[in-house]
């Protein structure tokens, strides 16, 4: 056993050495041989492409193999398609359980934090007076809602940091309760305008919450709200941020204040924002405001510090409205089934008589026998195909239009009275239209015009455009009102006028539009969109109104056209008489008098 020991280790190991010898050379003859066969076959075009790819491909696997991450380095099933990136890497297409781990709800303020063009806040010139614009029209309406006559103060200061300024927009409204507070100022899409039908000039509940985003995005600072409701309560002071993943409030700070004032609300937003004069500015929107609201007092602090007063010409305030239903030729087929399933009523004659204006139990009863459907049926119960017929009689009924009472147009004196605070010329005039109805809502168009004067003669006309009482300062080529006063003919006003153009001279157009629900092309509300009924009503308002202008120019050209030739019969009347003193052989005395009684029977023949 012992002498098989020590043998056994001194044959293996030559034997050892030996295979690994044989091995190698083995392997090497293999490759020659491989190399001169594959030369062989690669001497032929064809072959000498399929081995280029060859390579390429084992050259991209090796790259990829190196590169990519353990998780990607799957083998992809046959006729799977793969990509390749402009690296050269090859990645797998994303499959349906990825995108669904993507898949996330997106709140409106994220939309529109991304998307802040849409609401005015495009540059930072413009954002500033969007600001100031929301923040007035938010004053205005809690004013008039609350029977007070608006005091409005805007002040504009400037920060350390450049480019950035402290908006402060205060008012003697009625103020706001505290529990209200965080979800109107940051909360988008919040507010008590959208689901009425009835005239003011909000509607989305967007604006004050959005230029408090916009300072928070440009600055970090949160918006300050300081509110009081009446004298012998306490002022509430919060800042709040707008938390954009869920649109809601979050709130910084919630005090209690000592403010000195009766009641009202002030805002305080700090912005990147450029303060520029001229037009576009904020100076124009807020002189533009007090020409459509007479009965508002504005008062405007510049980042220099220098105060500009508008003083209300009005001490009365707008007629209230009121609320409406609404109407049914304004109402679609989606809308309606909505309205059938959320209804309170037990019948459909019922339904149709209380939930829209203009319906009385008689047309309920028509539009029903109309549809062919049981007047006594529950609207809850009502099929889609049995409210498409309903629908379809709805439009084939004869219907009143819609009440006007939820207007409140400004009235030609109100009209009158601002264009002469604000613009000095020696022609005015206005003209308000009768209400008219677009897609079932109720709107009305009023026009006014301030001619010569101060008003340069040089260039196009001046466009003023309004709804609801608001300037529309941007967007002026995208909307309704400009088109119409583009589509008018001028030159039958005798006005000068280029093809596709404004009319040149010494005017000043105001058009406005009032209406439960305006049209805008926007959410940033800066552009009527444009309905045949809206372009026709205004350019009835605007011809009108042309017809009195021509009457004036007209008269005033005939005017300065006599002047012009009296004048050339003035200087010739110290001829007449030296002729006629020489032919009749008159003393000096004679033609002196002569000259006196030519002059008087000119300027009675011309008065």
């Amino acid at each position: 056993m012992a002498k098989a020991k020590k043998k056994t280790p001194v044959k293996t190991r030559p034997a050892k050495k030996k295979s690994k010898a044989a091995t190698k050379k083995a392997v090497k003859t293999a490759g020659k041989k491989a190399k001169a066969a594959s030369k062989k076959k690669a001497k032929s075009p064809a072959r000498k492409a399929k081995a280029g790819k060859k390579k390429t491909v084992k050259k991209t696997a090796k790259k990829t193999r190196k590169t990519a991450p353990k998780a990607a380095r799957i083998e992809e099933p046959a006729g799977e398609a793969v990509r390749t990136t402009q690296r050269g890497r090859i990645t797998v297409p994303a499959t349906a359980e990825d995108m669904a781990r993507r898949q996330r709800d997106i709140s409106v303020a994220e939309f529109f934090m991304k998307n802040r063009h849409l609401l005015g806040f495009d540059n930072p010139r413009k954002a500033l007076l969007t600001t100031i614009k929301e923040g007035v029209d938010n004053s205005l309406d809690a004013c008039e809602e609350g029977g007070i006559l608006p005091d409005v103060k805007v002040r504009i200061a400037p920060c350390k940091e450049e480019n950035r300024f402290l908006v402060t927009i205060e008012d003697n409204g009625p103020g706001i309760l505290k529990k209200q507070i965080p979800k109107i100022f940051a909360k988008l899409l919040y507010g008590s305008k959208f689901h009425r039908l009835k005239m003011s000039r909000g509607q989305q509940g967007i604006g004050i919450s959005a230029a408090g985003m916009y300072g928070q995005l440009t600055t970090g600072k949160p918006i300050a709200i300081t509110s009081k409701t009446a004298k012998n309560r306490p002022a509430h002071h919060y800042k709040l941020e707008i938390d954009a993943k869920a649109n809601e409030p979050r709130i910084i700070a919630d005090e209690e204040v000592e403010w000195p004032v009766p009641r009202g609300t002030k805002v305080e937003i700090e912005l990147e924002a450029k303060f520029q004069k001229g037009r576009q500015s904020v100076e124009e929107y807020l002189e533009q405001t007090a020409i459509a609201n007479p009965h508002v007092a504005l008062q405007f602090v510049t980042p220099e510090g220098e105060i500009k007063d508008y003083p209300r010409a009005a001490k009365e305030l707008p007629v209230e409205t009121r609320e409406i239903k609404p109407h049914p030729y304004g109402v679609e087929l989606g809308v309606l089934i909505k309205m059938l399933h959320d209804t309170q009523a037990r019948t459909l004659q019922s339904f149709l008589h209380t939930d829209f204006s203009r319906v009385s139990m008689r047309v309920a009863k028509q539009i029903c026998e109309g549809a062919k459907l049981y007047e006594r049926a529950r609207p809850t119960r009502i099929a889609r195909q049995e409210a498409d017929n309903l629908f379809k009689a709805i439009n084939n009924t004869k219907i009143m239009s819609p009440p006007t009472d939820c207007l409140s147009p400004i009235g030609e004196e109100l009209i009158l009275a601002g264009l002469k605070k604000q613009i000095e010329a020696d022609f005015y005039t206005a003209v308000t239209r009768p209400p008219a109805v677009y897609r079932g809502n109720p709107f009305q168009i009023e026009a006014g015009i301030a001619y010569g004067g101060s008003i340069p003669a040089d260039g196009l006309a001046r466009v003023l455009r309004y709804a609801n009482r608001v300037p529309l300062l941007y967007q002026q080529s995208a909307c309704a009102i400009t088109k119409s006063v583009l589509a008018t003919a001028w030159r039958n006003y005798a006005l000068a006028q280029a093809n596709g153009a404004l009319p040149s001279g010494p005017l000043v157009n105001m058009i406005h539009m009032a209406s439960v629900w305006v049209p805008f092309t926007s959410e940033s509300k800066e552009a009527v969109a444009h309905y045949p009924e809206i372009i026709k009503e205004i350019k009835l308002a605007l011809q009108e109104c042309g017809r009195r202008l021509a009457i004036h120019v007209r008269r005033r050209r005939k005017a300065a056209e006599s002047e012009r030739k009296k004048s050339y019969i003035q200087k010739y009347i110290p001829h007449v008489a030296i002729a006629l003193r020489e032919i009749l052989d008159l003393s000096e005395r004679q033609e002196t008098t002569l000259v006196k009684q030519l002059t008087d029977v000119l300027e009675r023949s011309r008065s």
